[in-house]
Formats: C-alpha cells, sequence, structure tokens
C-alpha cells in the first residue's frame, strides 16, 4: 500500500511537471542589453520553479513578436514572450509595420515595464560627427535590418533632412560588430537603440581611449525639428532622455530621445503563469539588477504608468498582480 502511494506521489509529481508552461524568451543580438536582460530574467524564473524559461538570441523586437505570434503553441505548452522597445509593439500591434500588416501582433499583452532605449548616435571626438547632418559623406550603420534601431534611426535621419543615399556607405549592423568597425576604423558612426549603459559601447569607450580618442554620442536636442518628428510618430513613447557623462566618458551629459522596453506575453499565456512571472520577477528584482545594470529602472510603477498608454491590453496576470500591490483600481 506504502509503495502504491509513493508510485502515485510519484506520478503526481511527473504530471506536475510535465504541466509546467514552457517560455521561450526572444532577446536581442550580443552585446545588447536585451540579451543580457532575458537571459538573466529566464535564470530568476527557472530558478523560482514558475515555468521552463529558455531565452532566445534573436534580432531584436520585431523578430520577437514575430516568434510570439507565429510560434506561441498552447497545446503543446509553449508561449513564446518578447523583449521589445514600445513603438516597435505599437506598430506590430496595430498592423503598421508592414511585416504585421495582413496579420497584427494582436495576441501580445504588456508583463512589466524594463527600461528605457535610449537612441545613440555613436562616433568618435576624431570623427568630426558634431551633429546628425554631419553623417553625409560618411561610412554610417543604421542597425540590423527591420530592427526597431533601424526603423527608429530613419526616422532621426528624415527628421535631419538626412538621406542614407548620402552615406559614403551605409552598413545595417548588430551592435557589437558596429562598435568592433567603428574601433577599427571602418565605420565613422552608427545607430543603437539600446538601454544605459550598453556594453559594446562601454567596451568601445575604453578601446577609444586606450588608442589617444574618445567617444561621441550625437546629440538630439528635444527641442529640435529631428526630435520634435520622432515624438509626434510615437506620442507619450518617445520621450527627452539625457545620458550622463559618467557612463560612456563623454566630454558632457549627452541630451536625446529614448523609448520604453517592455515585456510582452502571448493572450494564451494561462493567468496564473502571467502572474507568477510578476511574483517572481519583482521578488527578485535586486537580483537582476545586479544583473544588467539598465535594470534600475524596471519596477512595479513604471509598469502602472504605462497602463492606458498602449493599445496594446495588460496580461490578466500582472493586472492582478499590479492591483494586489495597490497599483492599479
Amino acid at each position: 500500500m506504502k509503495r502504491a502511494f509513493i508510485v502515485l506521489g510519484l506520478l503526481a509529481l511527473g504530471l506536475a511537471l510535465a504541466q509546467k508552461p514552457k517560455v521561450v524568451i526572444g532577446t536581442g543580438s550580443t552585446g545588447g542589453v536585451f540579451f543580457y536582460y532575458g537571459t538573466a530574467l529566464a535564470d530568476i524564473w527557472n530558478k523560482a520553479g514558475v515555468v521552463e524559461a529558455q531565452p532566445v538570441q534573436t534580432g531584436g523586437s520585431y523578430d520577437n513578436l514575430q516568434l510570439l505570434r507565429d510560434r506561441t503553441d498552447p497545446k503543446a505548452g509553449t508561449y513564446y514572450c518578447a523583449l521589445t522597445t514600445t513603438d516597435s509593439a505599437y506598430v506590430a500591434f496595430t498592423g503598421e509595420e508592414p511585416r504585421f500588416k495582413d496579420k497584427p501582433a494582436k495576441n501580445q499583452r504588456v508583463l512589466f515595464y524594463m527600461y528605457p532605449s535610449f537612441i545613440h548616435l555613436v562616433t568618435t571626438e576624431k570623427s568630426g560627427i558634431k551633429v546628425v547632418q554631419d553623417l553625409k559623406g560618411k561610412r554610417v550603420s543604421t542597425g540590423q535590418p527591420g530592427s526597431s534601431t533601424e526603423n527608429l534611426a530613419l526616422l532621426v535621419l528624415q527628421g535631419a533632412g538626412v538621406k542614407p543615399e548620402s552615406f559614403a556607405k551605409r552598413e545595417r549592423l548588430p551592435v557589437a560588430e558596429a562598435a568592433k568597425a567603428l574601433a577599427e576604423g571602418t565605420l565613422d558612426a552608427f545607430f543603437w537603440v539600446g538601454g544605459v549603459p550598453t556594453s559594446s559601447i562601454v567596451e568601445l569607450s575604453q578601446t577609444l581611449a586606450r588608442k589617444g580618442d574618445r567617444i561621441y554620442l550625437v546629440p538630439i536636442d528635444p527641442k529640435s525639428t529631428t526630435a520634435q518628428v520622432v515624438m509626434k510618430r510615437f506620442p507619450g513613447l518617445v520621450d527627452p532622455y539625457k545620458v550622463p557623462k559618467s557612463v560612456y566618458n563623454t566630454k558632457a551629459d549627452v541630451p536625446g530621445l529614448a523609448t520604453g522596453n517592455i515585456v510582452v506575453c502571448p493572450d494564451t499565456l494561462p493567468e496564473e503563469a502571467g502572474y507568477a512571472l510578476m511574483k517572481a520577477t519583482f521578488e527578485n528584482l535586486q537580483t537582476l539588477r545586479t544583473a544588467v545594470a539598465a535594470a534600475k529602472d524596471t519596477s512595479l510603477e513604471a509598469t502602472a504608468r504605462l497602463y492606458g498608454k498602449l493599445p496594446i491590453p495588460f496580461h490578466p496576470g500582472a493586472e492582478r498582480y499590479l492591483k494586489e500591490k495597490g497599483l492599479l483600481k
């Protein structure tokens, strides 16, 4: 009889383990904050035992949203969650982004806010590039094809009246490759939309200092026409942001623009699982912040402030957790 109870107990345990949702987290390219953030998040969720989490390296926001839209399989217990910029999530949800025109990612649901992503325009002091218009005739990377970086870079260029065709050469590199090319002198400048600090840019700053040069972030005055074009395209989702000089060892603080970053999961992810992910994340927030510097801006308060700003609904599990903490009525 005792043996029968043990066998039944083991069967029940096996069933419980089999029913644990598998959550695949779409991150980003190596050297970008998404990659490290998603990896740290998966580790926290796995240690909490709430899901079987697996981070995957991708091209960024749009790749992640496509995975969420197309690869989620509730019957198999597999759910793709995405790390994404708010502007990307917005146009994927509305279908304004070409890849989502025929099939918008209407199944995404907001879990929580991560941190702001600064629109970096990176060059060196010796390049002579001081404003966006100086990019004409230069070798410039606008980010990976179809990425949030590329879309925002093109919007900045449009606002500044600069056409990519005016570059001496246009590259479309991920951040780590772009930083390496700039350090080696085969690139004059590159765009990158990512958290502050981004490790690849910190390393670039150190490399340039050893060579007797210095990193230069091209400023974008929030009151300028360039900034107004970007903010008008994404009202309430792109805001003024200043990078302190201590972050990348620039000569001065750098004014510019930033978009938000969020974690979104599919609407088919059970409410209990969404709630468990919120609980695991925010009960281990210090662990996340220790692993990823940009996570200093991850908070329940920042998440609650986003509520109602996007057309994308919040996940029921996230709503429940926020209400429980008194941040939503």
